[in-house]
Protein backbone atom coordinates (compact mmCIF):
# COMPACT_ATOMS: atom_id res chain seq x y z
CA UNK A 1 0.00 0.00 0.00
CA UNK A 2 1.36 3.50 -0.75
CA UNK A 3 1.01 6.88 0.13
CA UNK A 4 -2.38 7.67 -1.76
CA UNK A 5 -3.95 3.84 -1.37
CA UNK A 6 -3.78 4.81 2.67
CA UNK A 7 -5.40 8.18 1.83
CA UNK A 8 -7.74 6.30 -0.11
CA UNK A 9 -9.36 3.59 2.51
CA UNK A 10 -8.90 6.87 5.25
CA UNK A 11 -11.42 8.37 3.82
CA UNK A 12 -13.46 5.74 2.71
CA UNK A 13 -13.33 4.77 6.50
CA UNK A 14 -13.56 8.46 7.90
CA UNK A 15 -16.10 9.69 5.40
CA UNK A 16 -14.04 12.10 4.51
CA UNK A 17 -12.77 13.65 1.11
CA UNK A 18 -9.60 11.95 -0.31
CA UNK A 19 -7.96 15.41 -0.16
CA UNK A 20 -8.77 15.74 3.53
CA UNK A 21 -7.23 12.22 4.09
CA UNK A 22 -4.32 12.94 1.88
CA UNK A 23 -3.66 16.17 4.41
CA UNK A 24 -4.29 14.11 7.38
CA UNK A 25 -1.98 11.15 6.23
CA UNK A 26 0.98 14.37 5.47
CA UNK A 27 0.09 15.48 8.81
CA UNK A 28 0.85 12.45 10.69
CA UNK A 29 3.93 11.24 8.75
CA UNK A 30 5.34 15.01 9.35
CA UNK A 31 4.52 14.56 12.83
CA UNK A 32 6.41 11.38 13.50
CA UNK A 33 9.14 12.76 11.14
CA UNK A 34 9.67 16.18 13.34
CA UNK A 35 9.24 14.25 17.07
CA UNK A 36 12.35 11.51 15.34
CA UNK A 37 14.41 14.77 15.02
CA UNK A 38 13.98 16.06 18.09
CA UNK A 39 15.01 12.68 19.59
CA UNK A 40 11.46 11.88 21.08
CA UNK A 41 9.20 8.73 20.41
CA UNK A 42 5.96 8.04 18.63
CA UNK A 43 3.94 5.82 20.43
CA UNK A 44 0.79 4.44 19.17
CA UNK A 45 -1.21 2.25 21.22
CA UNK A 46 -1.87 -1.08 19.58
CA UNK A 47 -0.06 -0.84 16.37
CA UNK A 48 3.91 0.27 17.45
CA UNK A 49 6.39 3.00 18.46
CA UNK A 50 8.61 5.13 16.08
CA UNK A 51 12.22 6.23 17.56
CA UNK A 52 15.34 7.65 16.42
CA UNK A 53 18.21 4.99 16.33
CA UNK A 54 21.23 6.16 16.48
CA UNK A 55 24.07 3.72 14.42
CA UNK A 56 28.00 4.53 15.09
CA UNK A 57 30.48 4.82 12.53
CA UNK A 58 32.20 1.35 11.35
CA UNK A 59 34.48 -0.37 9.09
CA UNK A 60 32.69 -1.49 5.84
CA UNK A 61 33.96 -2.77 2.67
CA UNK A 62 34.01 -2.14 -0.87
CA UNK A 63 31.93 -5.04 -2.74
CA UNK A 64 33.44 -4.48 -6.22
CA UNK A 65 37.37 -3.91 -4.90
CA UNK A 66 37.58 -4.71 -1.31
CA UNK A 67 38.54 -1.64 -0.45
CA UNK A 68 38.22 -0.72 3.67
CA UNK A 69 36.40 2.16 4.52
CA UNK A 70 34.29 3.90 7.30
CA UNK A 71 30.94 4.21 6.88
CA UNK A 72 29.24 7.74 8.63
CA UNK A 73 27.97 7.54 11.85
CA UNK A 74 23.76 7.97 11.39
CA UNK A 75 20.51 8.06 12.89
CA UNK A 76 17.54 6.45 11.25
CA UNK A 77 13.49 6.16 12.17
CA UNK A 78 12.87 2.68 13.07
CA UNK A 79 10.10 1.16 13.79
CA UNK A 80 9.39 -1.26 16.72
CA UNK A 81 5.40 -2.84 16.51
CA UNK A 82 3.16 -3.62 19.34
CA UNK A 83 3.03 -6.72 20.14
CA UNK A 84 -0.72 -7.38 19.10
CA UNK A 85 0.94 -6.83 15.29
CA UNK A 86 3.58 -9.56 15.66
CA UNK A 87 1.23 -11.84 16.24
CA UNK A 88 0.02 -11.33 12.50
Amino acid sequence: MNKSELAKAVSDAAGITRAQAGDAVDAVIDSVVKSAKKGDSVQLAGFGTFHAKHRDAREVRNPRTGEKMMSKAKTSLAFRPASALKDI
